[in-house]
């Protein structure tokens, strides 16, 4: 289960139950947003939907504590591409 919660503008504490719970502060600019959304999705769904992408490929242990929303790019080089069809989709 993935739970996202707004802390400020910018900013969300994201909690994974799964085998253990994790929490995790992730950090997200609106240009980024809006590049990868078009500004048609709420920040909250691309955060859930972008761990749910994390989660397919490592455990809820192995994600950074704290995170700007970009930096999944450089581990992952085909995370764009894929959010936006996964967000065309829903």
């Amino acid at each position: 289960m993935i739970e996202v919660s707004k802390q400020d503008e910018g900013t969300y504490t994201v909690t994974v139950s799964a085998t253990g719970t994790t929490r995790h502060r992730v950090t997200l600019s609106p240009d980024y947003h809006n590049k990868l959304t078009g500004g048609t999705v709420a920040p909250e769904t691309l955060i859930e939907r972008s761990f749910e992408f994390l989660l397919e490929r490592e455990s809820n242990s192995a994600i950074l504590a704290e995170f700007d929303l970009p930096l999944i790019g450089s581990y992952f080089p085909e995370y764009e591409a894929e959010i936006r069809k996964r967000l065309q989709t829903d």
